[in-house]
């Protein structure tokens, strides 16, 4: 891995948060054993493509993931497995692509839900969650692509405040907050 500069951006770091019904915990690569089965239907992917990884793709991944950083340095990974408080099992993810540009900081924003613990306004708690988590560490703005097919992600996104816009990339509205 390259070096960064002194001039290269630092990133914060992913620090566990709750929400009223959720706990967020920092990635690491020993959650990619029990994210298998919370990634496993076929559903999730029906809007982004792909299929669903196996523990060694999910290991592989989250190695890269838990660096913090791009390889470049050029991109903050913030990642959050999330978990009911009650018993402790995953019921999803939120992550933040964190980029520098001319006027502060900006988040790109995923979230993903199991299926089975869908409709319960989970994926909503969590990224208002993950967004009070984001402005207390200096974020300025937000950001996500979402295809716009996927009704129940562009909700989500409207109740964090982001709005759409005219930019489609690969298929995906890009939706920002406002300003």
């Amino acid at each position: 891995m390259p070096a960064e500069s002194a001039a290269a951006p630092r990133w914060p770091r992913a620090t566990a948060f709750s929400t009223a019904r959720l706990r967020a915990e920092p990635l690491t690569p020993a959650h990619a054993g029990e994210m298998v089965q919370v990634l496993s239907s076929p559903e999730l992917y029906s809007f982004t493509g792909g299929t669903a990884p196996d523990a060694a793709e999910l290991d592989a991944r989250y190695r890269r993931q838990a660096s913090g950083h791009s390889p470049a340095g050029d991109a903050g990974w913030l990642n959050w497995i999330l978990r009911e408080p009650d018993t402790g099992r995953a019921v999803g993810y939120v992550q933040a692509t964190i980029t520098a540009g001319p006027r502060g900081n900006t988040a790109e924003l995923a979230w993903l839900i199991t299926p089975a613990e869908q409709g319960r306004g989970l994926a909503a708690e969590a990224t208002r969650g993950l967004g009070d988590w984001l402005h207390t560490s200096g974020i300025t703005a937000l950001r996500a692509h979402i295809h716009p097919g996927h009704h129940a992600s562009r909700a989500v996104a409207r109740g964090l405040g982001l709005e759409p816009t005219a930019v489609v990339v690969d298929g995906e509205v890009e939706w920002v907050s406002p300003g």
